[in-house]
Order: C-alpha cells, then sequence, then structure tokens
C-alpha cells in the first residue's frame, strides 16, 4: 500500500501576476506555461550549464518550416534564441529551409550545428505529430512543454530514424523537460526510441516527463562500443506501459531518482557496457527486472538507496541476464557533482502525477515530500469489525463458491495491469497468491488482466473478491485481450469456465457493481 504523503508544489517560475491557488497543501499556477519556465537542473547545469535561448529574441511558430525560419533568419549559428510553438506540428507543416543560421532538412526538426536555442510549447500547447526533433552537433539546447508523439522508423510516415527527441554526435548540454514523448506500439509496428543519445553526446537532463506506451524508452550508447556518452540526469519522470529501456546505459554515468516507473514489461533500468548508474528515490511499480545488465555479458553496475519496489517481479540470472534484485544492493559507490532535493519515494507517484508531462503548468516539487505512515492506532478500514461475525466464513454446510478448481493456478508468477487502480490498490495484488491484499478500479467498474511471456491455454478462471467486499461484483465479461474475443459473461465473483484459448493476457473486465469491487486474486487454469 502507497503511503500517503504531505508535499508542496511550487511554479517553475513565480511572478507577480501569476494566479495561484492553494488546496490541500499544493501551490498551483493557474496561468499557461511561459517561454523558458524555470533553470536547469542534474548534468545540463555542468559543464557551464545551461540557459538555451536566454536574452535572446523570441519568435512564434506555428509550423515546423516557421520554427527552421527562425533558426535560418539569425545572423548566426550561435545568435540566441527563444521560439514559442503552438499548434500541430507534422510532415505537411515542416520543410527545409537554408540561411547563415541554420542546417535543416524536411521531415524533422533540425537543431544541427546550432547553439543558444530554447524551443518551448506555449498557448493551447504544441504537439509534434508524427515528426521528431533531431539534435547533432549542437550545445546549450533546451527544449520544454511540448509533446512528441508516434515518430516512426519505418513504414509511413519516418522520422528522425524513429526517435521522438535523439540526440547524436559531439551534442553538449541540453535539458529538455516537462515533455511528453509517447509512441503507439514497438519496432514491430515502426517505432523505436523515445529519448535516445549517441555518439558522444553529454551532460543532459531529462525532467518532469512523460514517456509512455513504447517498446523502447531510451538509449545512452548506440552500441556497446559506443561509451563516450553520459553525465544525464533523469528526474521526476513518469515511464508507463514501456518494454525495456528506461533507460539502456552503455558506458558513462546516469542519474535516476525521483522517477515513477509502472509497468515495465521487459527490463527498466538497464546498466550495462561499463556504464554506472545512481538510482535513489524511485517508485517502481508493476514491473518485471527494472534494474540490472541485461541482454550482454558487459555488465554495469548501479548505487542504490531509497527506492520502493512495488510488485516488482525478478528473473533468475543466467547468461546474459543480471538482475539487481530481489534485494538490489548496491554494487558500486556512484558521486554526483550538483546539489538536489530528494522527496521520499513514497511521495513520488503523488508528485509526479501532478508535475511531469507537457501542458501541466511547468509545475515543479520544492523536493521535501516526506511520506507518512497509515496511523497505527488507527483500523485498517479493510479489516472486519472484530467484535462482529466474520462475513468471510461460509455456511460449513454450503459448497465455497470461490474454491479454486484442481490443477495449477498460472497467475501465480504471471504479470498484472488494468485499465486503472484505486489509491493503495495494486494489480500484482491479483496474482500474488494472497488474500489480504486485493486490486480495486478507480470507480465502480474496470478493467484486471493476467498476462505471461508464453502462450499458455486457459479454460477456467477464479476471481476471489476480498473481505467485506464479497457481492460487490456485478456484470462481466472475461476476454482475450490480444483479438477482443469475448470468452464469457455474467455476473458475481466465483469459477467461470469457457472453452479452452491460447493467448497471452486474459481480462476480467468488470462492467456493473454492487459496490466497490476488490479482487483479492485473479486465478487462472489450464483445467477446470
Amino acid at each position: 500500500m502507497r503511503p500517503s504523503t504531505k508535499r508542496r508544489l511550487v511554479p517553475a517560475l513565480a511572478t507577480a501576476a501569476a494566479a495561484v491557488t492553494v488546496a490541500a497543501g499544493l501551490a498551483l499556477p493557474m496561468s499557461p506555461a511561459s517561454a523558458q519556465t524555470g533553470n536547469a537542473t542534474g548534468y545540463a547545469t555542468q559543464n557551464g550549464g545551461t540557459t538555451g535561448g536566454a536574452g535572446g529574441q523570441t519568435v512564434r511558430a506555428t509550423t515546423g518550416t516557421e520554427i527552421h525560419e527562425a533558426l535560418c533568419e539569425r545572423p548566426s549559428t550561435s545568435t540566441p534564441i527563444i521560439i514559442e510553438v503552438e499548434g500541430t506540428i507534422n510532415h505537411g507543416n515542416t520543410s527545409k529551409v537554408s540561411g547563415d543560421g541554420c542546417d535543416t532538412a524536411d521531415d524533422v526538426i533540425e537543431l544541427k550545428r546550432i547553439s543558444n536555442v530554447t524551443i518551448v510549447g506555449t498557448g493551447g500547447g504544441a504537439v509534434f505529430d508524427q515528426l521528431g526533433i533531431h539534435v547533432r552537433e549542437s550545445s546549450n539546447i533546451i527544449i520544454q512543454n511540448v509533446t512528441v508523439r508516434n515518430v516512426k522508423k519505418s513504414g509511413s510516415p519516418t522520422s528522425n530514424g524513429g526517435d521522438a527527441i535523439g540526440m547524436e554526435s559531439d551534442v553538449r548540454n541540453v535539458w529538455v523537460d516537462h515533455v511528453t514523448l509517447e509512441a503507439s506500439g514497438g519496432e514491430d509496428e515502426g517505432y523505436d526510441g523515445l529519448f535516445d543519445l549517441k555518439n558522444n553526446t553529454q551532460y543532459v537532463t531529462l525532467s518532469y516527463s512523460v514517456l509512455r506506451n513504447s517498446g523502447r524508452g531510451g538509449l545512452v550508447g548506440s552500441s556497446e562500443s559506443d561509451r563516450s556518452n553520459g553525465y544525464v540526469t533523469y528526474h521526476h519522470n513518469l515511464y508507463e506501459n514501456i518494454d525495456s529501456r528506461a533507460p539502456l546505459l552503455r558506458g558513462g554515468v546516469g542519474h535516476m531518482y525521483n522517477n515513477h516507473y509502472s509497468q515495465l514489461h521487459k527490463s527498466g533500468i538497464n546498466s550495462r557496457a561499463g556504464a554506472s548508474a545512481k538510482v535513489e528515490n524511485n517508485y517502481f511499480e508493476d514491473s518485471k527486472d527494472v534494474l540490472g545488465t541485461f541482454y550482454t555479458n558487459e555488465r554495469g553496475t548501479w548505487d542504490v538507496g531509497g527506492n520502493i519496489f512495488d510488485n516488482v517481479t525478478w528473473s533468475d540470472e543466467g547468461d546474459e541476464n543480471y538482475p539487481a534484485g530481489p534485494n538490489p544492493q548496491s554494487t558500486a559507490s556512484v558521486g554526483i557533482p550538483y546539489s538536489y532535493s530528494l522527496d521520499d519515494a513514497g511521495c513520488v507517484p503523488d508528485v509526479v502525477s501532478q508535475t511531469a508531462g507537457a501542458n501541466n503548468g511547468n509545475r515543479v516539487s520544492d523536493g521535501d515530500c516526506e511520506a507518512e505512515d497509515p496511523d497505527p492506532t488507527e483500523p485498517d478500514p479493510t479489516e472486519p469489525d472484530p467484535t462482529e461475525p466474520d462475513p468471510t466464513e461460509p455456511d460449513p454446510t454450503d459448497p465455497d463458491p470461490t474454491d479454486p478448481p484442481s490443477g495449477t493456478n498460472l497467475s501465480i508468477g504471471a504479470g498484472a495491469d488494468g485499465s486503472g487502480k484505486a489509491s493503495g490498490t495494486s494489480y500484482g495484488n491479483t496474482v500474488d497468491g494472497d488474500m489480504g491484499s486485493y486490486w480495486s478500479p478507480t470507480g465502480s467498474t474496470g478493467r484486471i488482466s493476467v498476462k505471461w511471456d508464453s502462450e499458455p491455454t486457459v479454460s477456467a478462471i477464479n476471481i476471489r473478491e476480498a473481505a467485506g467486499a464479497e457481492g460487490n461484483i456485478g456484470s462481466w465479461q472475461v476476454v482475450d485481450h490480444d483479438t477482443e474475443a469475448v470468452l464469457a459473461t455474467g455476473s458475481g465473483a466465483g469459477l467461470i469456465t469457457f472453452a479452452p484459448t491460447t493467448l497471452r493476457k486474459i481480462d476480467f473486465v468488470i462492467t456493473g457493481s454492487n459496490g466497490t469491487p476488490r479482487v483479492a486474486e485473479f486465478e487462472t487454469y489450464g483445467t477446470p
């Protein structure tokens, strides 16, 4: 169960005219994000710092071509400039422009052989749709408050090698802040990394950003021999529904703190090829192999502390597979040259949800959030009154409708996810064999799923409700997640059988309820 928190969030840029409202201990800006808010953090503060286009002219752009024109019309490639972007930037409005201050190309936002530039979303927001941002042989760049989505390396249209934001070839001092980077699938669907750094890219910070729905979160170093990158900070970011590379770190140093990692399906922070990762006060949730060296025998190291591992599963160590868990311990000591403040890991999901991503007010945490454990003197609302008869005790003359069928419960050791979860509950609680923990949807209906790396044949499930919530589940459907075929429908918890089906993921979709559903166990069986 997540601890409760006490926290304070502050605007990234405080101004006398900014309207704020204070509720539940939060200070939230009400005005739109303004250009170049706040100051760089993490490794972007080193090597002379990162100020982007500070002090330069501010121009507006509503197309990719206008962004290129703003760069090209500068007197030189180093003349400072702030480009405020609003609207949708896509292939249809992004063309190559020539001039003394630029080196651009069609169908990609090209920041090539330039310096001292800020690109910031403003007004109604900036969306780079199927169009990547390419930083090459450049320095002192800020990218802030933009969304980059569905950039492909294969299929149509393609842009930037499939990377949402990609940096390569002697790049220095880049701060990427309050951005949303997302795909709609993995490499098989034509997508690549969301945030890639290659070929001597250093002093980079990714902060208060959302990376989601992609096979690959991002990498540092394109191959085991590309070890000239590093000095990268990742803080207060959400990685959600990512297969791997959160990030993949080859050589150099990475600092990951106060990030929320949710639904990492194959691996998370992959420190390899001599890399060093400092991993502190992060919240890892409903994920697999969130830290270690994976897919190689050229191992990296890690320095860990203050992290929370909530429903994280770990594979066994073997050739080219060296997970840090199930009890992660430091294998090195990693020094950090800059100052920073740490929120408690227990605060991270709430803090990140209120600060990360584009069009979220450019809010930041003040770094002093403390997690509070529940008051041990207060009764647990999930525990029945000991003076009352135990509602979980059935009449001994009646059969128990939740008695499992014979055979092996295939859910034990499997993964789990869903459509959403109420505070203090977890998807993984439904596959842990423990009737004392449970999952609840965020409302009266929702989906809970069990998933496997293999493809078992399933012909029965057993839905077991938590104590005190018996009868809360109303109508439901059992669905093959991949084909969307409905395998069974009905109402109430208990044993459900259907025709044997080979699948990788099975959904139990609650479509109606008589109270808040609490699913303690979602058991699956090959035979009824």
